[in-house]
């Protein structure tokens, strides 16, 4: 069980690190159409050239697939080992509702990731879907998918909403994938609580703003 509990944690905080930087990435789309254009392009350009952040990428890839796989695993273990419902539930008494929940916020994550892959990744990376644009220098344009996208007040409403689970999935996710590698200090664990408070209200807000900001901009 530590095995598949240390695998969870260490990929979780993988891709902890991998939203900061994809979310500085999606803050460009804040800045003028012209410059915001041409530095998206060449961001998504170099993440699709570069040999070293192909390697990350497959890490990317391997990591979701993990942490979602021994994610469920997991739940379904300890949903066996506690078949009993008790009449009253103190549940609550000794853990959030977030912890009691995690299985339930991640699917709704998960919807989010398979979504948002078809609208993105397959879209740049096999030229599924619409027809995919070139920018000047002939490769995909990745920023008009983007942007296009945004002005979609369904997808923009649907990318904003989700962000709520996932905020409330980190704020969990980084205490617990500490504690499960290790980290027991106190004072630390209660700096760690209002560390990963602050980083799931970044994570989330700014992920979920963006597409707000670009949509009525």
């Amino acid at each position: 069980m530590f095995l598949r509990k240390g695998v969870i944690a260490a990929t979780g905080l993988f891709l902890c690190i991998f939203l900061i930087v994809h979310l500085s990435a999606n803050a460009i789309l804040l800045l003028p159409e012209e410059t915001a254009r041409g530095l998206y392009n060449t961001y998504s350009t170099t993440l699709r050239e570069s040999p070293l952040i192909k390697i990350v990428a497959y890490l990317l890839y391997a990591s979701i697939i993990f942490h979602v796989v021994y994610a469920v695993i997991v739940t379904i273990k300890n949903r066996r080992a506690k078949p009993n419902k008790y009449a009253v539930n103190h549940k609550l008494e000794n853990s959030t509702w977030t912890s009691q929940n995690m299985g339930l916020i991640g699917i709704f994550i998960l919807l989010f990731i398979v979504i948002h892959l078809a609208n993105f990744w397959a879209k740049v990376k096999l030229g599924l879907g619409e027809s995919v644009g070139l920018d000047m220098d002939g490769n995909v344009d990745v920023y008009q998918i983007t942007y296009s996208l945004f002005q979609n007040i369904y997808y923009v409403l649907f990318y904003t909403v989700l962000m709520v689970p996932l905020g409330l999935h980190l704020n969990h996710g980084l205490k617990s994938a500490f504690r499960t590698l290790g980290f027991y200090h106190r004072k630390g664990l209660r700096v760690l609580t209002n560390v990963s408070l602050v980083y799931a209200a970044i994570i989330s807000v700014g992920f979920g703003i963006i597409p707000l900001i670009v949509y009525f901009k």
